[in-house]
């Protein structure tokens, strides 16, 4: 294992489950939150894929609607595309040119009328090799090549308005050499033959949404444990596709079950290479990465992906302001799946993790996140993991019936269609018969989350009635209004009562016939609230992405500030051993190593793999005897997490080397 960090953040800090928040990049035309001045209504796409020269070439008829009378038309287009021509519906040539980011400005014949709808065919092609002219400067989001070609609907491949939020139907037929499967959105059957020996794939979306993405790759025969489940791998990831073909068949049985019946019953699981994001949806298909496709723990990004095919797909955000309302509930649909199948106790230890993502840019509300480049953390962590906190809460508060209630109603009500903050929060009110007004108004238009103390009294009743608890919880926003289970643990059995937490300061009393040992706010953790443990856990994840973002810097100085608030942070201090091994200051990584052994012990892991690394770091510096102790210490631990017996049991069979540099 080259680095265990890596494959834990991935299986506990699912903040980083779209890669794309790695990789800030600069703001794009393609996500930049303007006024429409079109409705994009359908494609017609013609395609030809050559995978050897890395090169596409297209036609895209694009028919739309004016939203206002403008005199030119701004569409996105990767830029290592060039365009040839573009014609109106009478076969006249249109004027244009590139504009910033890749932009596309159209200048038609005569301003368009508002209201009228058009037809505008573009031809064009290049190469699609690197990441140069995509959206995201240093990610890969359309490419062309062996042994997958993946054109996502994010790398803006033909001309295009509104990622995200303008639905629209889409007719694409795709040709390919011989010997090339191609999935895409709509119905599929096998490919026929075309001219000059290649093979020709159709597709047709007739519903509004987002069809745009296309794959293309030398993939085995398709793995199907039923008939409207398959799974296209290449060769490499073969052996495990026929169970993450049984994952994929249990996920999607679930959220059928939780969610209602999706608007197509297909769902095609395909291979994406490792160089791009790792994982992406668009109707019908979930896209993974190879290196996630059957790792242990990754069906939580599978299920992800997935819950996408309603929440994000089924229904839309009618603007990035709102668009915490399906990139939520992926998240806590996630959650949901993994409650399922793994107990309440797994929901709650991965709902931590979710808190500290969700506390991490709480800078701005959730109604104004269209401000942000959809692909930086602050965008992502807000919709993905505030919004999906939002719902945990919101679920907590209703229960599981109206909860479940609210969800299948939005879905129904806007199927096919976009939707605003207002339109679910109507709906939630509906179904809950609840006033949320205080609710929304503190977690989608405010920011910032209590931090609650708890300070109270005991007193004995008389005549043998038990004793009373007179007590006050306090917190920090004035405006914060929500009712808050509070839990008396006595010497017979546990009380709850629910406590209207409403400002800074709230009273309560609480009779019971034995005495309170202790009082406990929010036990089963379904408010969203700052403590000093949350503090670490923010520090520690906000370290790690800005690692991941080469801010080698930047990620210290953030585990630095999680060992001020807890010196004994194990967790932390495995984070700053990991950055100096990975420098190859090995002395500085073993302290680090040794101060997460004498820490904390959490996560129990850490334990296990300073072991197993500083095993590492006696093999690299020539001590053999010393490194064989610590991965006898390592087995000692029983902890196999991420594989690290296996690991500590191959080496001490073969000392490990340090990799090759390139």
């Amino acid at each position: 294992m080259g680095s265990v960090g890596q494959t834990l953040v991935r299986r506990s800090m699912l903040v980083l489950v779209l890669v794309a928040v790695l990789f800030p990049g600069r703001p794009a035309q393609l996500f930049a939150a303007e006024k429409p001045t079109i409705d994009v209504t359908g494609y017609t796409i013609d395609a030809e894929i050559h995978p050897a020269e890395h090169t596409l070439t297209a036609t895209a008829k694009v028919t739309f609607k004016a939203l206002a009378p403008v005199d030119t038309v701004i569409f996105d287009l990767h830029g290592a595309l060039r365009v040839e021509k573009v014609t109106d519906s009478t076969n006249i040539a249109l004027s244009g040119e590139r504009g910033a980011e890749a932009s596309l400005r159209i200048t038609p014949a005569t301003p368009l009328e508002q209201g009228k709808s058009y037809t505008w065919t573009f031809t064009y092609g290049g190469s699609l090799e690197n990441d140069a002219g995509g959206p995201v400067e240093g990610l890969k989001l359309a490419y062309i090549g062996d042994p997958i070609t993946y054109l996502l609907y994010a790398g803006r491949w033909f001309p295009m308005t509104g990622y995200q939020t303008d639905r629209f139907t889409a007719a694409v037929h795709v040709k390919v050499p011989a010997g090339y499967t191609v999935v895409g959105s709509g119905r599929q059957g096998q490919g026929k033959p075309a001219d000059g020996g290649e093979t020709e794939y159709d597709f047709n979306w007739d519903k509004p949404g987002f069809p745009g993405t296309i794959l293309a790759g030398k993939f085995e025969p398709a793995v199907s444990p039923a008939p409207n489940i398959h799974i296209y791998t290449t060769a490499a990831h073969k052996a495990a596709a026929e169970d993450y073909a049984q994952e994929t068949l249990r996920v999607f049985a679930f959220f059928t079950s939780a969610f209602g019946l999706p608007e197509s019953n297909q769902i095609n699981v395909v291979e994406l290479p490792n160089d791009t994001v790792p994982v992406f949806w668009a109707p019908e298909i979930a896209t993974v990465a190879g290196n996630r496709i059957g790792g242990k723990g990754d069906y939580r990004l599978l299920a992800n992906t997935i819950a996408h095919q309603w929440w994000g797909s089924e229904i839309s955000p009618a603007s990035m302001n709102d668009e915490w309302i399906v990139n939520g509930m992926a998240r806590y649909g996630e959650l949901m799946y993994l409650e399922d199948a793994a107990g309440r106790s797994a929901l709650d230890t991965a709902i931590l993790d979710v808190e500290a993502a969700a506390l991490a840019y709480d800078t701005i509300p959730l109604t104004s996140a269209g401000r942000l480049n959809v692909f930086s953390p602050e965008f992502q962590s807000m919709t993905l993991d505030k919004g999906g906190m939002v719902y945990h809460m919101l679920r907590g508060m209703v229960g599981d019936d109206s909860f479940s209630k609210i969800l299948r109603e939005t879905l129904t009500e806007y199927k096919d269609k976009s939707i605003r903050t207002s339109d679910f929060e109507k709906i939630a009110e509906a179904q809950s018969q609840q006033q949320l007004t205080p609710f929304f108004a503190q977690w989608l238009d405010g920011t910032g989350a209590p931090n609650f103390t708890n300070k109270y009294a005991v007193y004995r009743l008389g005549n043998n009635r038990g004793f009373r608890t007179i007590g006050e919880i306090q917190q920090d926003l004035d405006l914060f209004n929500m009712p808050v289970t509070l839990e008396i643990e006595t010497e017979g059995k546990t009380e709850t009562k629910k406590i209207n937490v409403v400002g800074t300061d709230s009273q309560y009393v609480v009779d019971t016939f034995g005495r309170p040992r202790k009082v406990r706010i929010d036990p089963d953790n379904w408010v969203l609230k700052t403590t000093p443990d949350m503090q670490v856990r923010v520090s520690i994840l906000k370290g790690q992405q800005l690692i991941a973002q080469g801010d080698i810097s930047g990620g210290l100085d953030e585990f630095h500030k999680a060992l001020e608030a807890n010196p004994q942070s194990s967790l932390a201090s495995y984070r700053i051993a990991e950055v100096f091994f990975n420098q190859h200051n090995f002395q500085s990584a073993v302290n680090s190593y040794r101060d997460c052994l004498r820490g904390d012990g959490d996560p129990k892991w850490t334990e296990v793999w300073s072991h197993v690394q500083i095993g590492k770091i006696f093999d690299i510096t020539g001590q053999r005897d010393r490194a064989i102790t610590e991965y006898r210490q390592a087995i000692q631990t029983n902890d196999n997490t991420a594989g690290a017996l296996n690991e500590a049991r191959h080496y001490i069979q073969v000392a490990y080397k340090l990799p090759d540099t390139p």
